[in-house]
């Protein structure tokens, strides 16, 4: 998201010049976190799922629960499902790359093949995902699901519109798009963060169930994919030209440090709770 918009800064006032530069540098570390983040679970998804569906031993009992959905025997919903998981890591490392600004601007070729790969790859996921959700019977429950559903339902249009402006040359809003579709594409990932974030902030579950469908767990499970997406409208809003303000540029900084605040200590509580303890234990 970092610099997905160029504004003329020379034309703004020495305070909306350091405003700027100040969102910029904010974005880039909300970026970095993110990055480690994504990395980290990429990780966890390479020695959980990947190496033992290399080495065939993802059918073993200590593998199967770990899946919600996986059925010994049923080739079809398996596939299906494995087709969902593992390209998880795939995703993770390849959507990365699409928000370094170096890499967009001096390996365009790369930045055009990785980001059909990603997109393909996250409009696969979302299929697949509603597949299972509702098909298989996947789900914990119902209430719970609607916020991945939503999720699922809204990557597809994402994805066309940042394929189509992509098409045409309008940069401008295909990295709009594009940035809303790396959004949703890991909104399951953001609420992995957000639970375990609340779970360690509150020393356990408060609002949440066994089935995803406590008052926390749907607020957090749209809130995963609709904050993010705000925010990163806020600071497309701060960056265009002749339309920017300071008071929507100061908003966009304050947003931005709360979702640093919010992604550190998710991504913490994530690796610490689930995903190091698996990665260590491998």
């Amino acid at each position: 998201m970092s610099r997905v918009i160029t504004s003329d800064l020379n034309t703004q006032p020495s305070y909306q010049l350091r405003l700027h530069h100040k969102l910029d540098l904010m974005v880039k570390v909300w970026v970095g976190i993110i990055l480690t983040g994504q990395w980290i679970f990429a990780l966890y998804i390479l020695v959980q799922f990947t190496l033992p569906l290399l080495t065939g031993q993802l059918s073993e009992a200590r593998y199967a629960y770990m899946i919600r959905g996986y059925v010994n025997g049923d080739t079809i919903n398996n596939a299906i499902l494995l087709l969902h998981v593992v390209p998880v890591m795939l995703i993770s490392l390849s959507g990365t790359f699409q928000l370094f600004p170096a890499l967009r601007q001096h390996y365009p070729r790369f930045h055009r093949i990785n980001g059909r790969v990603y997109l393909t790859f996250g409009l696969l996921g979302a299929i697949g995902g509603l597949y299972l959700t509702w098909v298989t019977g996947s789900r914990l429950s119902d209430l719970g699901a609607l916020g991945v559903t939503v999720n699922g339902l809204l990557i597809p249009v994402m994805v066309y519109f940042a394929w189509r402006y992509a098409v045409q040359r309008d940069f401008a809003r295909h990295q709009r798009f594009a940035v809303h579709a790396f959004i949703l594409i890991n909104g399951v990932w953001t609420f992995r963060l957000l639970l375990m974030g609340w779970f360690m902030l509150n020393q356990g579950p408060q609002g949440n169930s066994a089935n995803l469908d406590g008052p926390a767990d749907v607020i957090l499970s749209f809130a995963s994919y609709l904050l993010p997406m705000f925010i990163a409208e806020l600071i497309f809003r701060a960056r265009e030209r002749n339309t920017v303000s300071s008071r929507v540029t100061t908003t966009a900084i304050i947003a931005v440090g709360i979702a640093i605040l919010i992604t550190l200590i998710g991504t913490t509580a994530a690796t610490m709770m689930m995903w190091g303890p698996r990665i260590v234990g491998y």
